[in-house]
């Protein structure tokens, strides 16, 4: 099991660095990304925040996940739970601004989403394991044979129509966030020279299989 202080710390801080990110684009105030858009529909349904509905959403993604036969890794169990800690935290503690006008919203977006991007740099990179939306969308992509870009598409398509019958705000922002949010991801990656495809992760079910050697 190699494994090390370090990627759990690297986890954390990237996992809290997203999480910003993310509150950045809610306090825009123009629309929310279309998992925002459902967990805000939960959180109002149910009577629960934010952070708590991303962590019952994440929690129900990583069973099906591991249903499908999707690996997950320590890291993914973090992100289910850590994450949406990390909204409540930002959130409930007004620790970030709230836009009042068109223009700062928009910028709100922009610089929400650049902080996103270096924030999944970030905790990817630690090699713990996808995000549990990231696994689901790896795994109907290997099973369908379909294009990661059409099955991230439909997937975040049932996620806005399920978010918006549960009272979950669309906006000019949904639309803003899906259009340029790749490219901006792209250009925080390209500026640290991050490719995704090459970081090795570690998997719970190869520690399993080698305790099992072991004993």
């Amino acid at each position: 099991m190699k494994y090390s202080l370090k990627q759990f710390i690297r986890l954390i801080i990237g996992l809290f660095i997203f999480a910003a990110g993310i509150v950045l684009t809610i306090n825009a105030n123009l629309g929310l990304a279309p998992w925002d858009i459902f967990h805000q529909g939960l959180a109002n349904t149910v009577g629960i925040t934010m952070g708590q509905a991303n962590i019952v959403v994440a929690f129900f993604i990583v069973v099906l996940d591991v249903a499908l036969g999707q690996n997950i890794g320590w890291g993914t169990l973090l992100n289910m739970i850590l994450f949406g800690v990390f909204i409540d935290i930002i959130m409930l503690n007004n620790m970030l601004p709230i836009a009042n006008t068109f223009v700062s919203g928009v910028v709100f977006i922009l610089v929400g989403l650049l902080i996103q991007g270096y924030g999944c740099y970030i905790y990817v990179s630690a090699g713990l394991g996808a995000g549990p939306r990231d696994g689901l969308m790896f795994v109907l992509t290997n099973r369908t044979g379909k294009s990661i870009r059409l099955i991230k598409s439909l997937i975040e398509i049932v996620a806005i129509i399920a978010g918006v019958i549960l009272g979950g705000r669309f906006g000019f922002g949904t639309v803003l966030l899906a259009v340029v949010g790749g490219p901006i991801f792209q250009f925080a990656f390209r500026t640290v020279k991050f490719d995704s495809s090459k970081v090795e992760h570690h998997y719970i079910t190869e520690d399993l299989k080698l305790l099992r050697n072991k004993m």
